[in-house]
């Protein structure tokens, strides 16, 4: 018989809970387009009416590897977030403010 994730949570130590609060906010943390997508309950036929693109645009546009910052910028948009682009180095993070102006 399977077990609920709640009892086998409550038998896990706290060092356990911790790791795994920090591995699934880790997952949470990066993801590609298409999980982000999905993880904001939007479909590809309704991110392209938003986008005024057609669906299997859409779809293209999530299995690429490179794009335009702008086409980046819309999609974020789209599924409601904010584009911030970043440089991290060994002694810090850098926001880069070019790519705000090319709206």
């Amino acid at each position: 018989m399977a077990k609920r994730f709640s009892e086998l949570r409550a038998k896990m130590s706290p060092e356990s809970l911790e790791k795994a609060a920090g591995l699934s906010q880790a997952m949470l943390d990066e993801m590609p387009l298409q999980e982000l997508r999905r993880a904001r309950a939007l479909s590809q036929e309704q991110l392209a009416r938003t986008l005024g693109i057609k669906q299997a645009s859409v779809s293209k546009l999530e299995r690429r590897t490179d794009m335009y910052i702008q086409t980046l910028r819309n999609y974020i948009e789209a599924v409601g977030g904010q584009l911030e682009i970043t440089a991290k180095f060994p002694d810090g993070k850098v926001k880069i403010s070019q790519f705000e102006e090319v709206r």
